[in-house]
């Protein structure tokens, strides 16, 4: 999927971050009055006068403005984490969003939260299109094209300051005419109905690839295996699934619920990965927690007019022998490449309905 590094291309190289929130050329490095300029007060313009932004209760921030073509290449980012910074892109200036996600889930850290007593700690992600590195610095190489224009926002819809220091490295060049857009959509049920199906996406209209999956699952029964689930996509109208996955570590590319030696094992790959589990420790903390991801870059899942995606939240029973519908705390992040125009999403979930508890 990458381009040949030693091919000349026509196109402009770009970035956005505090220090060149434009992404003009010539315009880094240029601050005279920032959050930095205390501590840069021997040293003067140029010297990291501008680091960061913050972003105020209940307020949001636009960084990244960009007029077209062009394509997002890739994005770091870090600094306040919870599910109350939502992440917004915007493609060639549709009213609705094209990715509308908690930041830290993005990402794969859906389980940090500032408020929960029981929280995430950093968990390494290395993979092909995103990177979570010491200490939480989030990185994604996922590309982003946009024909006439980029809109990025963040939104802080939580009750203290927010900070963030980051870096959009893009390029303005001409794109292919069959290129498709960059699209991520945030779904959580707690608890999930028993003997329902958790759907991760549907209400998509338009061709285009199905291309990852990030999932948070939260157990809110007994701590048995509950991974029996089977990942479904359903494609172009189907009454039943033309994919099926036969369980949910299956999926996610691992085997036999993940055990080696008696413990649950976490792993970090290319294309799939559990990067967190997180196993009680008695008093308050009494919930297993998990998070893991698959991308779909090799076998993406094609799709004409519309995809629907579920999960079974089912695990055994405790004779190990009938299977047992949970009812426990799922969260996703669905990762797609579509034509425009882009469908309007499900209502973001509230800051309650969102909370890690």
């Amino acid at each position: 999927m990458y381009e040949d590094i030693s091919i000349i291309k026509r196109a402009q190289s770009r970035s956005l971050s505090p220090e060149n929130p434009t992404g003009e050329p010539g315009c880094g490095a240029t601050s005279v009055d920032g959050p930095g300029a205390a501590a840069a007060r021997d040293l003067g313009s140029g010297w990291k006068i501008s680091p960061f932004v913050r972003v105020a209760p209940d307020d949001s921030l636009q960084i990244a403005d960009i007029e077209g073509p062009g394509r997002i290449q890739s994005i770091w980012i870090t600094g306040t984490t919870s599910r109350d910074i939502i992440l917004r892109m915007h493609w060639d200036r549709q009213d609705v969003p094209s990715v509308e996600v908690p930041l830290c889930d993005f990402f794969g850290h859906g389980w940090v939260d500032m408020e929960s007593k029981i929280r995430m700690p950093y968990a390494r992600i290395d993979s092909a299109m995103m990177a979570v590195n010491p200490s939480l610095g989030f990185n994604s190489y996922w590309p982003m094209p946009f024909r006439e224009h980029c809109k990025i926002t963040l939104q802080n819809r939580g009750e203290k300051l927010a900070q963030f220091y980051y870096q959009i490295n893009y390029e303005l060049c001409e794109l292919p005419a069959e290129i498709a857009c960059f699209h991520a959509q945030f779904r959580r049920v707690n608890p999930v109905p028993y003997a329902q199906e958790y759907v991760a996406l549907s209400g998509i209209n338009g061709c285009g690839q199905f291309a990852g999956l990030m999932l948070h699952a939260g157990m809110n029964g007994p701590n048995l295996w509950w991974g029996e689930g089977e990942v479904k996509f359903f494609l172009d109208g189907d009454q039943h699934p033309t994919i099926c996955y036969t369980g949910t570590e299956d999926y996610f590319g691992g085997a036999w619920g993940w055990e080696v030696n008696g413990r649950y094992q976490p792993y970090t790959a290319q294309y799939c990965g559990v990067h967190f589990i997180h196993e009680p420790t008695g008093l308050e903390d009494m919930q297993q927690r998990f998070a893991m991801y698959r991308w779909h870059i090799p076998d993406p899942v094609r799709f004409t007019s519309n995809i629907k995606v579920t999960i079974q939240d089912l695990g055994w029973r405790r004779n190990g022998k009938y299977y047992l519908a949970r009812q426990d705390d799922f969260a996703t992040v669905a990762y797609w490449y579509q034509t425009l125009p882009t469908a309007p999403f499900p209502r973001l979930p509230d800051r309650n309905a969102m909370e890690v508890i």
